[in-house]
């Protein structure tokens, strides 16, 4: 779809405010440099964020030989924003500042026999009040909902499509979700979010090109081509996880057998484990956070089993590693989420051995491989950045004189 000039507007609003985040405080000569945008509109587009009062003027600096530069610095309490990360095993909600400082957090279990829309939804409300009163600030203050979801979304409707772990299908998330919340809503899934987040304030922060890998209990990889995030034509891209790692190996959710999550996600692991020690302590049935916990605990006590497991995980994920180095030529690919925060270094060192085997030298020269370094959940981080992006984009919309209701429904990503 060609984007109008008000949707370049918007993006353009939207990646100044974020190099104004990142590099507080800052002058309007250093985000032209950063940008790429002239002086004169980047001076248009702080002058709009000082109007919605979403940054300030924080004094001068001196320039060499000319009049002093005046600094601009993010407003951490102009408003709120808030990230879910709902997964297979939990929802887990924190509350941001406009500086994306934590104020909040909640987390709710998700039980296997919670699995109904419904039950997930009323995880989520009870999160969202959650942070809320904890930050104890107005709802008005809230710019919005960033909600993250497994599995394939569509952002434009708010319909879940496809989520196998669950074995929804098209289902209105974002109907349910407004049943419940009161403010804007806005819809994707942890594979984008985790790769802004990366963008933004971790691994990938000034890099063009960046693959960052989810390992949870789902597996995906989000992908930042260009500079930019690259979602595909239906917000589908980055599903490596249903890619076929083994011709008719182990039976996945979505159907098909041999996927790499059936190998390196948390259930694959939990397989692994049980495969080579059916009677292992370290397994906890039905339990993949307890089991991992274990593993890891495992790994630090230099128990053999325990070492063996991740071994063999770490082969299977450095073979699929090296895939997306060999395919997409990244400068780095980063191990996001609680299955690569939990195992650590231990399972990158086994990962970064894996991949120098099977990719190719060339490519495999120009790239990093390293864990995620956000101390917070970066799926909600992300998702606090697409609330941030709604809330800019509902801006232009009223800047503009449309009058319908502005909803997530109806956001275009200026990535």
């Amino acid at each position: 779809m060609k984007r109008t000039s008000r949707d370049i507007r918007t993006a353009n609003r939207y990646e100044v405010l974020r190099q104004i985040i990142a590099e507080s405080p800052t002058s309007r000569q250093e985000l032209a440099a950063a940008t790429g945008l002239s002086l004169a509109t980047v001076a248009t587009l702080v002058g709009e964020l000082l109007d919605l009062r979403m940054i300030t003027e924080v004094g001068f600096e001196d320039s060499a030989g000319g009049r002093p530069r005046g600094l601009v610095a993010v407003n951490s309490s102009g408003g709120a924003l808030i990230g879910v990360d709902i997964a297979e095993t939990y929802v887990h909600v924190e509350l941001f500042d406009l500086g994306l400082n934590v104020l909040a957090r909640a987390e709710e279990d998700v039980r296997p026999s919670e699995s109904l829309p419904e039950q997930v939804v009323g995880h989520v409300a009870t999160a969202v009040g959650s942070v809320v009163m904890q930050a104890g600030i107005e709802g008005a203050r809230v710019l919005g909902v960033g909600v993250s979801v497994p599995g394939q979304v569509d952002r434009a409707t708010g319909i879940s499509e496809y989520a196998p772990n669950w074995d929804w299908h098209d289902v209105p998330l974002l109907d349910l979700l407004t049943e419940h919340i009161a403010y804007p809503l806005y819809l994707d899934n942890p594979l984008r979010a985790s790769a802004v987040a990366e963008l933004w304030f971790g691994a990938a922060r000034g890099r063009g090109n960046a693959v960052v890998v989810n390992l949870g209990t789902g597996v995906g990889a989000g992908l930042v081509l260009g500079g930019g995030l690259h979602r595909g034509v239906s917000n589908s891209a980055g599903e490596w996880g249903h890619t076929t790692m083994v011709l008719d190996g182990r039976l996945c959710r979505c159907g098909n057998h041999g996927c790499v999550e059936t190998y390196v996600g948390a259930r694959g692991i939990m397989l692994n484990l049980r495969e080579l020690s059916p009677d292992s302590a370290l397994l906890h049935a039905d339990d993949q956070t307890a089991t991992i916990d274990a593993l890891a605990r495992g790994v630090a006590a230099d128990d053999p089993v325990a070492r063996r497991v991740v071994h063999d995980t770490a082969r299977y994920l450095g073979a699929g590693v090296a895939d997306l180095v060999n395919l997409f030529n990244p400068e780095i690919v980063v191990l996001s989420s609680w299955v690569a925060r939990t195992l650590g270094e231990p399972l990158l060192h086994e990962v970064r051995e894996a991949v120098t085997r099977h990719a190719l030298p060339r490519p495999l020269a120009a790239t990093e491989v390293v864990l995620s370094p956000i101390p917070t959940d970066p799926v909600c981080l992300g998702a606090a950045t697409f609330a941030l992006e709604g809330a800019l984009q509902a801006v232009g919309q009223k800047n503009g004189k449309r009058t319908a209701p502005v909803r997530s429904r109806t956001t275009t990503p200026p990535s």
